[in-house]
């Protein structure tokens, strides 16, 4: 099983702060916002990582991360995203780099509680597809819903009027080889990216997709306010009373 963090993009929605770094180099408490998702996976008993970066601060990660000797790993892999092209298109940039492998995908501003180790297990068995993260919100409208039919996902609603559940759709996801084949169908949406939903929808389409309700808590770092609420939350977590 490889592992990808996502680490792109020029982070407008945080300027000025983005202005001299990447987004995903800002602190969240005491540590760099990348510094978690690496870990997750590293948690999760992931070894071999890719970062995908862009903009006019990629070098930063390599002088921050290097090998990922901190993170007890013996060589980081790093490829750069040349444009803003969408989540699926960074992701169609780790083809050489996955193989014929599994790949846990984490988008480099999304924070979990606890670990997705069991999940990585279970797909690791799983034969074929995909499984997503799910996680309960009070304000579903806000992002994408998932549909759910048993153990699996009937579909996926990018920001319903109407919500028919719940469960917002986080920035972890999983996928079988065939996820590259998906990538080079994809047209881009109207905002002129490569949409990881459409990704997701096609799995679905193909009854293969399956999911997994995190229980503690999530958070990502899109905003202002968002970061504000990382900031906090993993405070807490490490006994800081804020």
């Amino acid at each position: 099983m490889k592992g990808v963090v996502l680490a792109g993009g020029l982070g407008t929605r945080l300027s000025p702060l983005t202005r001299v770094t990447n987004k995903h180099l800002l602190p969240v408490y005491n540590k760099p916002m990348i510094f978690y998702p690496i870990q997750t996976l590293v948690d999760a008993g992931i070894s071999e990582i890719m970062i995908v970066t862009g903009g006019n601060n990629a070098g930063e990660f390599l002088r921050l991360i290097g090998n990922g000797e901190e993170f007890g790993l013996r060589h980081m892999n790093y490829t750069y995203q040349k444009r803003e092209g969408g989540i699926a298109d960074a992701l169609a940039l780790t083809k050489h780099f996955v193989g014929n492998d599994k790949v846990v995908v984490i988008l480099g501003d999304n924070f979990i509680q606890g670990s997705i180790k069991k999940a990585v297990e279970d797909f690791e068995t799983q034969p074929k597809g995909a499984k997503i993260f799910l996680k309960e919100v009070p304000n579903p409208k806000e992002f994408g819903v998932a549909v759910l039919n048993g153990k699996q996902v009937s579909r996926i609603i990018e920001k319903p009027k109407d919500p028919p559940t719940n469960l917002a759709v986080i920035g972890i996801y999983m996928y079988d080889s065939d996820v590259f084949d998906i990538c080079d169908t994809l047209v881009p949406s109207d905002r002129g990216e490569l949409e990881i939903t459409d990704v997701n929808n096609e799995y679905i389409r193909r009854g293969v997709m399956t999911y997994e309700v995190i229980q503690g808590w999530w958070a990502d770092c899109g905003s202002f306010e968002a970061l504000l609420r990382s900031n906090l939350l993993v405070a807490r977590e490490n006994g800081i009373e804020v």
